[in-house]
C-alpha cells in the first residue's frame, strides 16, 4: 500500500498538464510575471532536479522580460530538503514494490494465494481507513495539517516562505498542494477499493472452484 500511495504522488507531480491547469487556476503567470511556456520549462527543470537528473536547482528564465535566476538561496536550501524527502519516498516505494513482488511469488509458489489475498485485503482496510481519516482531517483545516507535515519532515524553517519576496510559493501556493493532496487521496482510495473488490472476487471464484474440485476429488486450493 505504501508503494501505491507513493506511485500516486509520482504520477500526479510528473504531469505537466496538471501543472498547466493549476498555474491557470491560481493566476500564477501574473503572480510571477512569466509566460506559460517559460514557467513549464522551469517546472520541468525543477522536477528533473527532484529526480536527480540535474545537479543544480537554479534556473535562469525570463521574468518580466528580463533573464533572471528564479530561486532564492532560501528556496534552494528548502528544495534540497524536498529532494532528499522525495528521493527517500521513491526508495521506499521501490523497496515496497520489490518486497510485494517477492511476497506474491513466494505465497503463490507455496499455494498460499488465498492467504495472500486475505492479507492484502486486511492491509487495504488499514490503509483505506488511515487515508480516509487523513483526508477528512484535511477537509476540516488543510493549512493546519499541511503545517504539521512540514514540522514533522523538515528540521528547519526554510519551508516558511514569503509570497512577497519568494517566487516558489507563488508558483505552488497552498491551493496547489490541497488540490494535489486531495487528488492523490481520492485516487489512492479508489484504487484501494478496486483492489479489495478484485481480491474478493478472486477469493469467491476460488471458493466455487474448490467446492467443485472437492466433489470431484481434486487437490485442495489453499
Amino acid at each position: 500500500m505504501p508503494a501505491l500511495l507513493l506511485t500516486c504522488v509520482q504520477w500526479r507531480v510528473s504531469s505537466m498538464d496538471y501543472f498547466r491547469e493549476e498555474y491557470a487556476k491560481y493566476d500564477v503567470l501574473e503572480r510571477v510575471d512569466m509566460e506559460m511556456d517559460d514557467l513549464l520549462y522551469l517546472t520541468e527543470e525543477m522536477m528533473a532536479y527532484l529526480y536527480d537528473k540535474r545537479e543544480e536547482l537554479q534556473v535562469t528564465v525570463p521574468i518580466g522580460g528580463e533573464e533572471l535566476p528564479f530561486f532564492s538561496e532560501k528556496e534552494i536550501r528548502h528544495m534540497v530538503d524536498v529532494k532528499n524527502l522525495f528521493s527517500a519516498g521513491m526508495d521506499i516505494r521501490n523497496g515496497c514494490l520489490v518486497f510485494t513482488l517477492a511476497a506474491v511469488i513466494v505465497m503463490f509458489a507455496k499455494k498460499k494465494g488465498r492467504t495472500f489475498l486475505r492479507t492484502l485485503q486486511a492491509g487495504i482496510g488499514v490503509f483505506f481507513a488511515a487515508c480516509g481519516l487523513l483526508v477528512a482531517l484535511m477537509l476540516t483545516d488543510f493549512n493546519k495539517y499541511f503545517t504539521q507535515f512540514h514540522l514533522i519532515f523538515f528540521d528547519n524553517d526554510d519551508w516558511i516562505l514569503d509570497e512577497r519576496v519568494d517566487r516558489l510559493i507563488n508558483i505552488v501556493p497552498e491551493g496547489f498542494f490541497s488540490d494535489t493532496a486531495f487528488w492523490i487521496g481520492g485516487v489512492f482510495l479508489g484504487v484501494c477499493l478496486l483492489l479489495f473488490v478484485g481480491a474478493e472476487i478472486i477469493l469467491r471464484l476460488w471458493g466455487r472452484n474448490y467446492l467443485t474440485e472437492e466433489k470431484n476429488g481434486s487437490v485442495e486450493i489453499h
